[in-house]
């Protein structure tokens, strides 16, 4: 609404901005301030800086934002400022203040001389949203001009600039420098808006610099925190405070490697943060009673403390050991998903439990899973809802579960569940179609599609990308264009989302350009317009891009929802311009190309450092485009490093051939964070061995299994017999990706201690393969003694003596197991007592007749 009045305001003719309230300054466009004079951009830039700096929070961007995270609205009024000057001294830097964004790659080459760029560190150090082509060429212009980084101070007074630097430099400056720097306030703010790879670096900096890992945990910045190694966070003797851990901001997979040693610290559970107690695993399950988890749950419900699927199974397991509790609603609302109206009667109705339902987190279940097909039939019965019809009051009953509803119970809704569905986040085909139907139709509180206005898309942004041609052509093309304008760069939806907006936008048939016309001719103006797309056909965009250089705006323009067709031109303008590959500078930018790029392109690419192959990747390029990246990386010399290997991700990890496999170093590997179990064998088998070298040293300690788990798949059966003694309470998902020469040499005793908690769970899996061959493979005497009712064994040809049960709840220390004082008799390898011990040599005995 701020927007959309400032556009009121300023599109009159003569209006002043001088006489425009401070509180709108901050939502002007680039054309509102187009014909200020300098003075009167300048004076309009301090109030920009003095009333717009904390709109960066209002606007809801969080503490782990981008690099460059202002709106383009913001960074085309900066550009538009900017562009009043040629010259940029100290004292004009200083009064453009968070304006000076704004200065494009010529600028600051150019336009301020080495002495009046350090003089203007200060002003600059204090502008947020720098794009990584700024900052980088302000470092270097500073570095080459003999600026030097000789202590905490002189690090942290670069400010918001610190993003330039590359991690060769950050290496090379003294453990002293960064340890005295990440004790400044003003150090410590800056490192929230630093690149990933550059927050990598600082942390393997700090890790190598600090005594042991409780220190690293006590000194690193809280938004480095979540950037440590989860290798580091396994503590030996010297351990934190519980007041450290808690001050952190950490990942679940982190929480989960320090987490069995919180809960046998911290007597109150309620003291821990929401962070730690997302670390939650079922590993934890030995050093804690049973009764004290309906406590952890409690606290986690009032912390709301969002877990895995994996970690709710077990976590649900152990809170319903001695029965279910009759208070569910204490509870997390993401529990009730493994549990049924049955088990929630004592708590209330099985309508109030569909509606605590409806508000947790269904995407915790796989979207076709057969849990959470059952879950809607429940609803339904429950809410009795014979046909396909659901009313607006069950609809908000449904919440989430709205998203599962198939296209006939959205066409005889009409637009009843629209607004539950304006809030999912995919939708299967004829769900699409349905919903076209029902907006197509008119019968809803929208209307039909001719009469909507941009305050009617901004209700329905969610069902846009479902949109097709014959819904958007109805659409009133200016109710398109104020909400492109107004809306569309604070909406959720995409880039390519917001391209099939423009190609609406734009002449059907599109007429062969000659020459570019006049009034199509590409400025500095049209460059810093949002809009630039609906302006030009592909041909126009071609003829119009001759002898126009776009190196100091191409991280800026293709943010713009450009149709596929208008970016294929902006890629050959490019091709054109450099037909020996792009400069290095420009390659953060190429992520909207990616459609077009081959992996010829990709070999021309100067990728030199790992900061850069995370840049590119972050991308999300397609397997033979990233293969490329990290080839060319691989080529021009640079290492595998940690930062390199967070960078390839469990994404890319896959995609490593053999020899780049075997560059890997086990120190390196430690560091980093991933998960091959997709990968083909070989892959699992080179990088398990590494894994267990990297982690050796952490053999003894609870949280190895944590640490080795996802490059279990090429454990060898030995390693596997091995970890079945140490109570991991493995997933049965796991299970069933270990190599399977590895799966089908484990005995049924072995897998009841591997899986502990989990062991129930195996019955679901026992007609999917692996599990399934596993399971025929073994003596059905043997599945019987697990007590889970498996079937599908091998009979034998004599009769089974029963023996007496023992029990093998593999998680709770009160009772012997696998390992323990009492083992039942499936862990075989143990001492029975004398009785059962009777009992065995009466069945071996009639084994041998």
């Amino acid at each position: 609404m701020a927007v959309y009045y400032t556009s009121l305001l300023t599109s009159g003719p003569g209006f002043s901005l001088l006489s425009l309230p401070d509180k709108f300054v901050c939502y002007l466009s680039a054309s509102a301030v187009s014909n200020l004079s300098r003075d009167d951009a300048l004076s309009l830039a301090q109030r920009i800086s003095k009333n717009c700096l904390l709109n960066l929070t209002h606007r809801g961007i969080t503490r782990e934002r981008a690099p460059s995270s202002l709106t383009t609205g913001e960074l085309q009024v900066a550009s538009a400022l900017v562009r009043k000057f040629e010259h940029f001294s100290p004292a004009i830097l200083h009064a453009l203040g968070q304006a000076a964004v704004g200065l494009s790659i010529s600028d600051i080459e150019n336009g301020i001389s080495d002495e009046d760029l350090e003089a203007s560190i200060p002003a600059l150090g204090k502008v947020c949203g720098w794009n990584s082509e700024q900052s980088s060429a302000i470092i270097n212009k500073l570095l080459s001009s003999g600026y030097q980084i000789s202590d905490g101070q002189s690090l942290a007074k670069l400010g918001s600039l610190v993003a330039g630097l590359n991690s060769s430099t950050i290496q090379s400056l003294s453990p002293q420098v960064i340890l005295e720097a990440i004790k400044l306030p003003e150090f410590v703010q800056q490192t929230v808006t630093l690149p990933s790879a550059l927050k990598m670096t600082f942390v393997e900096k700090i890790s190598s610099s600090v005594g042991n890992s409780a220190d690293l945990v006590k000194y690193i910045p809280d938004a480095l925190a979540s950037y440590i190694p989860n290798s580091l966070l396994v503590f030996g003797e010297e351990k934190p405070s519980i007041q450290d851990l808690n001050s952190k901001t950490w990942t679940r997979e982190q929480a989960a490697m320090f987490f069995n040693y919180v809960i046998k610290t911290e007597p109150d559970f309620s003291r821990l943060s929401q962070s730690v107690l997302q670390g939650f695993t079922c590993a934890a399950a030995n050093e804690t009673e049973a009764e004290r988890f309906q406590e952890l749950a409690r606290v986690m419900k009032k912390k709301n403390v969002k877990l895995g699927e994996d970690q709710l199974s077990c976590l649900v397991k152990m809170v319903t050991l001695h029965g279910i509790p009759k208070d569910l609603d204490s509870y997390p609302e993401d529990l009730l998903l493994f549990l049924s109206p049955s088990d929630y009667a004592a708590t209330g109705s099985c309508r109030q439990y569909f509606a605590n339902i409806g508000k947790a987190n269904l995407d915790v279940l796989q979207r076709e899973s057969s849990q959470r097909k059952q879950l809607l039939t429940e609803a339904l019965v429950c809410l009795k809802i014979p046909g396909p019809q659901v009313s607006e009051e069950n609809a908000e009953i449904l919440g989430r579960l709205v998203c599962d509803l198939g296209g006939e119970y959205i066409r005889s809704s009409g637009g009843n569940l629209l607004k539950q569905l304006s809030q999912c986040e995919s939708f299967l085909p004829d769900q699409e179609e349905a919903i076209r139907s029902v907006i197509s139709s008119g019968n809803t509180t929208f209307g039909p599609p001719e009469v909507w206005s941009a305050f009617t898309l901004n209700e329905l942004t969610g069902l846009i990308p479902v949109f097709d041609h014959s819904i958007l052509q109805k659409i009133p093309k200016n109710a398109l264009t104020v909400w492109l304008k107004t809306c569309a760069h604070n909406s959720p939806l995409s880039r390519e989302q917001l391209a099939t907006i423009v190609k609406e936008l734009l002449p059907t048939r599109h007429k062969r350009a000659d020459g570019c016309p006049p009034s199509k001719q590409i400025t500095e103006t049209v460059l810093n317009d949002y809009l630039m797309p609906i302006y030009y056909t592909p041909e126009e965009l071609r003829a119009c891009l001759k002898n126009v250089s776009l190196e100091n705006h191409l991280s800026l323009i293709l943010t713009y929802p450009f149709s596929i067709q208008q970016l294929a031109v902006l890629k050959s303008s490019l091709d054109e311009t450099y037909p020996d590959g792009y400069p290095e500078s420009l390659l953060p930018s190429v992520g909207p190309l990616l459609y077009f790029i081959t992996p010829e392109d990709v070999s021309k690419w100067k990728i030199t450092s790992a900061k850069m192959l995370a840049a590119l990747l972050e991308s999300q390029p397609l397997d033979d485009q990233a293969s490329a990246m990290i080839k060319r990386y691989v080529d021009l010399g640079n290492a595998l490093n940690a930062t390199a290997l967070n960078a390839i991700g469990t994404k890319y990890i896959c995609l490593l051939n053999e020899s780049e496999l075997n560059m890997i170093d086990s120190n390196s590997l430690k560091l980093a964070s991933l998960n091959p179990s997709a990968c083909l064998q070989l892959t699992k088998d080179i990088l398990y061995a590494k894994a267990k070298l990297a982690f050796s040293d952490r053999h003894h300690l609870p949280a190895y299994y944590e640490l080795i788990e996802p490059y279990l798949g090429g454990a060898p059966s030995m390693d596997l017999k091995a970890l079945s003694k140490d109570n991991v309470n493995m997933e049965v998902n796991t299970l069933s990706k270990l190599r399977r020469d590895s799966l089908m040499s484990l005995t049924p005793s072995e897998v009841r201690c591997l899986l502990g908690i989990n062991l129930g769970d195996l019955v679901k899996w026992q007609n999917v393969p692996p599990i399934q061959e596993w399971v025929q493979r073994q003596k059905q005497s043997e599945l019987d003694q697990l007590e889970i009712g498996l079937a599908g064994g091998t009979q034998e040809g004599y009769m089974n003596i029963v023996t007496p049960k023992f029990p093998c709840i593999t998680t709770l220390s009160l009772f012997g197991y696998c390992g323990h004082d009492i083992p039942p008799p499936a862990c075989s390898a143990y001492q029975f007592p004398d009785d059962v011990g009777l009992v065995l040599k009466l069945f071996r005995h009639e084994k041998a007749r």
